[in-house]
Order: structure tokens, then C-alpha cells, then sequence
């Protein structure tokens, strides 16, 4: 057994753990925090990504020894880290997902939200971006190829790129990077560990 000490949502956690425990696992299993789901298990369907030290990555992935000293936030600490908890408790994604009825039965929607969060706090092009040297705008495109390794097979895809393009042009984006957007806004960017090709946005965008 390793000991491990892990900031998960503000709190610093002492744990004793196998080193051969995921993250996802040890989040789950032993604290409790069931909003990251368990999908794919294999890095494919983003339904796990969490941030860790503010870039989202997936959770079945990373190992928990490795995140020794880490700051890891799950979606039920994401209202908290983006500092809008007196704001009734939501983060502006949250209440954006809300607003534009951007999920169906939800069971992707911590992963969505927790990978938005992050994917606003990247800069820098992704690879549908045509100057490679530019900070380009976060136009519908920019945001599918950015959100591309978080799956939704209810497709869902239209509305969660409204939602987050309504984040990212409101100013709300609450301790995001700087991001500029062009009509409504939400791939690849700074993901730890991503999956998916982005097929599926394309095609039910």
C-alpha cells in the first residue's frame, strides 16, 4: 500500500491505496464522489474526466498513487472551484446545461461539464484551427474539435456546444483562461488523456 495525500475539491484527503487503484476507482469506491461516472473504462468515452491541477483528464486512466500532492476537482466540487458556489450553488456550465436543456439521461453530462470547464482554460490552436500560431476564437467548430474525446449517445452534442459558447461569450467562465468567441462557442487543447475522434459532434452538429 502506498500513502498518498490528494486535494480532491478543497479538501486534502490522507488515503492509504493500492498503487494498482485508478482514480476513477478511488474516487467512486472509496470518497464517495459517484458523479464521475464509469464508462468505457479505457480512455474512449471522456464520461470519467475530472481536472487535476486544472487540466481535465480521465480518471480510468490515472493512476490515484500518481496524484500524490495533486488538486483534483469532480463535478461535485466544480460550482466551488469556479467560485460561483454564492451564486445559488451552480457553476455557469451547470446552469448553462440547465438553460439549454444540453443532456437527455445524463449519465455524461460530470464528464461534459468537468472537460468544458477545462477546455475554456486552454489556449492556443487545436487541429481544425488554420494558423497554427493563432489563439483562434471559440466558434462552434473550435468547440466540437475541442470537446471531441467527451461522447454523448444521446447526442446531445447541438445543445452542449450552445451551452458552453453561452460560458465562454458571457465572461462567466469563473478562473478559465483567456478565451475569445465568436457566435455560439466549446477539442483537443490540454486533455491529460483523450480518446475519441470528433466524428460523432460532426455529425449531429
Amino acid at each position: 500500500m502506498a500513502e498518498i495525500t490528494i486535494r480532491v475539491n478543497g479538501t486534502d484527503v490522507p488515503l492509504s491505496v493500492d498503487p494498482r487503484t485508478s482514480l476513477l476507482d478511488l474516487l467512486r469506491e472509496r470518497l464517495g464522489l459517484t458523479g464521475t461516472k464509469k464508462g468505457c473504462d479505457h480512455g474512449q468515452c471522456g464520461a470519467c474526466t475530472v481536472l487535476i491541477d486544472g487540466r481535465r483528464a480521465n480518471a480510468c486512466l490515472a493512476l490515484a498513487v500518481a496524484q500524490d500532492g495533486s488538486d483534483v476537482t469532480t463535478v461535485e466540487g466544480l460550482a466551488a472551484a469556479g467560485r460561483a458556489a454564492e451564486a445559488g450553488d451552480l457553476h455557469p456550465l451547470q446552469a448553462a446545461f440547465i438553460e439549454r436543456d444540453a443532456f437527455q439521461c445524463g449519465y455524461c453530462t460530470p464528464g461534459q461539464l468537468c472537460s468544458a470547464a477545462g477546455m475554456l482554460a486552454e489556449s492556443g490552436p487545436s487541429a481544425v484551427t488554420a494558423d497554427l500560431s493563432d489563439d483562434p476564437e471559440l466558434v462552434p467548430e473550435e468547440i466540437r474539435e475541442r470537446m471531441s474525446g467527451n461522447l454523448c449517445r444521446c447526442g446531445a452534442y447541438v445543445n452542449i456546444v450552445a451551452a458552453i459558447g453561452d460560458v465562454a461569450g458571457s465572461g462567466a467562465r469563473a478562473g478559465a483562461g483567456r478565451r475569445r468567441v465568436a457566435g455560439h462557442s466549446a477539442g483537443h487543447g490540454e486533455r491529460v488523456a483523450a480518446g475519441t475522434s470528433g466524428a460523432a459532434w460532426e455529425e449531429a452538429t
